[in-house]
């Protein structure tokens, strides 16, 4: 079930509940004031990348203490982005905003050969995993995930539709290693107004193989990595998941659903339903990845970010919705940090082979 309401500064809140008899009218009584989002994007002319410029985002909330999180269901007393005393799985609009709705309210964009710009007309949105703060995703169970699934795939939906979107991004920050500010289990989605610069080169990569092939390049790649599943890392009747052959991080899961789709929208009831499963022992075989020999639990959970490439519109013909997960761990105590060749020239250097860490992945299975 899906309930749609406001929060007292007017954005939107939306419950996701497995329970049609679920009744979600608990009111924010918080004094909010409307915000306002001076984001703008600015291309860079060297590259035609888009960068986000959002100056108004440094006052956000950083790492509060556990009783003051904002994710958590408010309580007396305590009035967070959640109005209500407990839910399952919750969306709402990001308050601190890199794109939002009403930013070419506030940005008047510049064309100029070499000085491009526009206001960062798009929408950033809060998923809330679940209402304990202490779990994270690897922790629920099936129906929990799957209604997380359900979440995204509304989302991608109304998100796409919105005027001057061309690509929806759904993503997890998981750790403190990787920069998240809140340590409850969340992720979030940003409706672009351009096509991403990863996306972009995936889309070039997929018309050069079709015109020098005649096929779609994912479809290949899929069948190549099934054929030969040496790095192949779980495979269901719907999904695949393998450690690509050119990985970049040191620990780095593909999973593709084996019919390519655009997007999460188009997924069937069948690739629905075994998402879950497959997903989750992923997840859980991330945070078994650097357990200490005659430990039984790691010293901390593994940092990893959890990225949903979905095909833009216009442009995404050739492309195949799957999910990227990665780790910035390369070993116990020790982190892959992005220096010199990797962030000044994006040319990535990877310390542990693809197979080896398939192999790894496959040790670590429940």
């Amino acid at each position: 079930m899906k309930t749609t309401t406001k929060l007292a500064d007017g954005r939107e809140l939306i419950y996701f509940d497995a329970d049609d008899s679920a009744l979600r009218d608990s009111a924010d009584l918080r004094p909010l004031e409307p915000t306002a989002s001076l984001s703008e994007i600015r291309q860079d002319p060297a590259t035609g990348d888009w960068v986000t410029v959002a100056a108004h985002r440094q006052g956000r909330i950083y790492h509060p203490p556990a009783d003051e999180c904002p994710l958590c269901p408010s309580r007396e007393g305590r009035l967070s982005e959640i109005p209500a005393p407990d839910y399952e799985v919750a969306v709402f609009e990001n308050r601190f905003p890199s794109l939002a709705t009403d930013a070419a309210a506030h940005v008047t964009g510049l064309d100029h050969p070499v000085a491009v710009s526009g206001p960062g007309t798009g929408r950033c949105e809060v998923v809330c995993f679940t209402s304990d703060h202490g779990s994270s995703f690897a922790d629920l169970d099936e129906a929990q995930a799957r209604l997380v699934l359900d979440a995204w795939t509304d989302r991608t939906a109304a998100l796409s539709a919105l005027p001057g979107v061309q690509q929806v991004y759904c993503f997890e920050n998981r750790g403190a290693e990787i920069g998240v500010t809140l340590a409850h289990p969340h992720g979030q989605i940003y409706a672009f107004p351009f096509t991403t610069p990863r996306t972009r080169r995936m889309a070039e990569a997929a018309a050069g193989h079709r015109a020098r092939t005649g096929r779609n390049l994912f479809e290949d790649l899929l069948a190549a990595e099934r054929a030969d599943p040496v790095r192949v890392v779980l495979a269901g009747e719907h999904w695949t998941a393998f450690v690509p052959f050119a990985a970049r991080w040191p620990y780095e899961v593909h999973l593709y659903p084996n019919r390519r789709v655009a997007d999460l929208t188009a997924l069937t009831e069948a690739e629905r339903a075994e998402f879950p499963r497959v997903y989750l022992e992923l997840l859980r075989r991330f945070d078994r990845l650097f357990i200490e020999p005659g430990h039984n639990e790691q010293a901390a959970p593994t940092p990893y970010i959890s990225a949903w490439h979905q095909a833009p519109a216009p442009g995404g013909e050739e492309l195949a919705l799957h999910l990227e997960l990665f780790t910035i761990r390369r070993t116990v105590g020790k982190l892959k940090f992005l220096a010199g060749v990797e962030s000044g020239m994006d040319a990535f250097v990877n310390d542990v082979s693809p197979e080896a860490a398939a192999q790894r992945l496959r040790e670590v299975a429940s």
